[in-house]
């Protein structure tokens, strides 16, 4: 059943036209927006380290309609992806959700994967505008998934919102961790994303931040592997493959003659779609957190402001952190000198996370660019 006639009608033309005159130094391409960090979920790698109770520091409405408004006085406002912990936690999700459609700004929403995304709400959000949703998969089987979320039924319940999300005319992304816990369930988990239908296979290259370690993160030459095995596994396939902290995915696109840029600019009739460039912490991505903290991306915590009493387009625009991962001739070590840098950049959240400087080279990536020397 087609129930686009919910929708405020959206011009992909004009859409991706406005995508190609963004300026990444005025505006991010996404804003993401952790709502909440309760959650009755407790996920092994869970960045935010969720809780079950809601923090009374959190945004009340009245200060979340405020940021909204405020976002949409970029010059192209951003994708507003609604996150958590658990948006669906926040009562008021649906007013908030209506009140950014009012003010011309595509939303997304990743609820966990709990009863509280029930179909009724799901449709709630729907009419009031979200585009998409965005659920987690981090196991092929609910017996590996459910370890991963420590949470038994999740596998179920998570399924139940990707199929009835579909069936109100939503379409759908999952995330999925790369990490040593899911390694050697890839192939299985992409076999499952092409099964629902899903839209968008978004693989997050794990961070140690949060409750993840160090420990669960694969090594470089595993990297470099999987990444081939992706970019064979995504041709042909249903659904557009997306990596988050993987930024190292475009050099090795860029080796094998397909384009560093493959897909980037790509806008699907849901107007949600792919940056006309590379996207990485604070160049074309910021994060708010659920007391209002600023930061260049939710796994790269440094605060730079606080949007209760400093806008984020006047943060991001011009708040020394932003800016200076906005310039890849400041990287150091073998990322400042990669001829890869400008379309890669490293990841500024893992390269923080090992050695407290956002700007040296990501420990991740096993290519040493001709002529460096360590």
């Amino acid at each position: 059943m087609d129930y686009s006639w919910r929708f405020k009608v959206i011009d992909v033309g004009a859409r991706r036209d406005a995508l190609k005159r963004a300026d990444f130094d005025k505006q991010p391409f996404v804003l993401a927006w952790e709502l909440t960090r309760a959650c009755n979920l407790a996920c092994v790698h869970c960045r935010a380290e969720a809780q079950l109770r809601r923090d009374p520091r959190e945004l009340s409405t009245d200060e979340a309609k405020a940021f909204i408004d405020d976002v949409a006085s970029f010059e192209v406002p951003p994708i507003l992806i609604l996150t958590g912990g658990d948006p669906m936690r926040r009562p008021d999700i649906i007013e908030l959700i209506s009140h950014a459609t009012e003010r011309g700004i595509q939303t997304t929403i990743t609820p966990a994967g709990t009863p509280l995304a029930s179909k009724k709400r799901l449709e709630a959000a729907r009419d009031a505008g979200i585009r998409r949703v965005a659920v987690s998969i981090d196991g092929s089987t609910a017996d590996r998934h459910d370890r991963f979320r420590r949470v038994e039924g999740s596998f179920g319940w998570t399924l139940d919102i990707a199929r009835n999300a579909m069936s109100l005319g939503l379409p759908v992304q999952v995330h999925s961790t790369l990490s040593k816990r899911t390694i050697d369930d890839l192939p299985a988990i992409a076999d499952l994303v092409e099964s629902l239908g899903a839209a968008v296979w978004a693989v997050f290259c794990l961070v140690p931040t949060g409750r993840a370690g160090a420990a669960d993160e694969i090594g470089s030459e595993e990297y470099e592997q999987v990444f081939n095995w992706l970019r064979q596994r995504s041709e042909g396939a249903s659904w557009m493959l997306k990596l988050t902290e993987g930024y190292h995915y475009r050099r090795v696109l860029a080796q094998h003659g397909q384009g560093a840029l493959q897909g980037l600019g790509f806008v699907g009739p849901d107007g949600i779609g792919r940056a006309p460039r590379a996207v990485n912490a604070g160049n074309g991505f910021c994060f708010v957190s659920h007391t209002g903290d600023v930061c260049p991306s939710g796994f790269l915590p440094i605060v730079a402001g606080n949007i209760r009493n400093e806008s984020v387009v006047q943060l991001y625009q011009q708040h020394q952190i932003f800016q200076e991962l906005r310039d890849p001739g400041l990287l150091k070590g073998k990322c400042g000198s990669c001829e890869f840098r400008r379309v890669c950049g490293g990841s500024r959240s893992r390269a923080f996370a090992h050695t407290g400087d956002y700007l040296q080279a990501d420990p991740a990536c096993a290519y040493i660019p001709a002529g460096y020397r360590a």
